[in-house]
């Protein structure tokens, strides 16, 4: 097989996991599981923030949040540490389901945990390819669920809530970040501007 055939079909495998996903959410016309659509969405961004990416970083950003429903955050409990607690096994069972699908197609153990290291997004401030994962998260989440997010809330928590996915993004990631607030709804482009500049 050869390595462009293995990273499509490690692909196609972690977006089968991904298919079981109960949320669906209307694409184009059409209801498609969460989860895959998520997966879609992390590697369209990191061909935009990081075009000439490692394979290992294209399986880390596509299985960033692998069957992440296996998890409920109701199993934890609803305060900050439970909140914590659930984030951390999470990472944890994103690298073990990827590193298994890695396996069954022939990656090295060193690979498997690279990917583990990446998907955990561990020292993002000192890992480049650590932090492109967190930058393309940040950045799927503001093009596609932020406008959404911000309906729910006060300007207060939208503005909190930015600044502190701005600070754990990059500068690369930031310049992404600007052209996406044109697009905003206003109320949540003023927050934006907000919670970026601090006024």
């Amino acid at each position: 097989m050869t390595t462009d055939a293995r990273l499509d079909a490690l692909f196609a495998r972690i977006d089968a996991e991904n298919a079981d996903d109960p949320k669906s959410i209307e694409v184009g016309g059409a209801m498609r599981p969460y989860a895959v659509v998520y997966g879609e969405r992390m590697s369209e961004r990191l061909a935009k923030l990081a075009p000439e990416a490692s394979d290992l970083l294209k399986i880390a950003a596509r299985a960033q949040h692998i069957r992440r429903f296996d998890t409920p955050r109701g199993d934890y409990p609803m305060d900050k540490p439970g909140y914590h607690a659930w984030r951390n096994a999470l990472k944890v069972h994103h690298a073990e389901v990827v590193g298994k699908l890695m396996a069954e197609l022939g990656w090295t153990d060193a690979e498997i945990a690279r990917v583990g290291q990446l998907v955990r997004k561990e020292a993002i401030k000192r890992d480049p390819e650590a932090q492109t994962v967190e930058d393309c998260a940040s950045l799927v989440f503001l093009e596609h669920e932020y406008a959404e997010f911000g309906e729910k809330y006060a300007d207060e928590k939208v503005v909190d809530i930015v600044a502190k996915t701005w600070r754990k993004m990059s500068d690369a990631g930031h310049a992404q970040a600007l052209g996406l607030v044109p697009l905003l709804p206003e109320r949540l482009q003023k927050l934006t501007v907000q919670a970026v500049t601090g006024g």
